[in-house]
């Protein structure tokens, strides 16, 4: 069974920088789109900050748009997530994981779920 590992999350203060990493112990990413998704503590509610497909084409949430950045490796099984200018609304537990996005917007978790990372911002 594919694992996915999330890594890469900490406490910065606001206006910090993180960068997320996601590896997968297969092949899983290869075609697929891959998206990072956060939830927030407290909240039932996830929100799906950022995606990218099998050619590279993205998409960020307003709520992320200019700050962050996901960027995937094929070759090393990885998906990245570049965050900067952090806020404290950013804290959440983030997870990657293979997705079918729809044409309305709405998504779909494919893989099974990883352990997630915790970033916590400061203010």
């Amino acid at each position: 069974q594919v694992q996915l590992v999330e890594s890469g999350g900490g406490l910065v203060q606001a206006g910090g920088s993180l960068r997320l990493s996601c590896a997968a112990s297969g092949s899983i990413f290869n075609g697929n789109t891959i998206g990072w998704y956060r939830q927030a503590p407290g909240k039932q509610q996830r929100e799906l900050v950022a995606h990218i497909d099998s050619s590279g084409t993205t998409n960020y949430a307003a709520s992320v748009k200019g700050r962050f950045t996901i960027s995937r490796d094929n070759a090393k099984n990885t998906v990245y997530l570049q965050m900067t200018s952090l806020k404290p609304e950013d804290t959440a537990v983030y997870y990657c994981n293979v997705l079918t996005i729809y044409g309305d917007g709405s998504w779909y978790i494919r893989g099974s779920r990883g352990q997630g990372t915790q970033v916590t911002v400061s203010s």
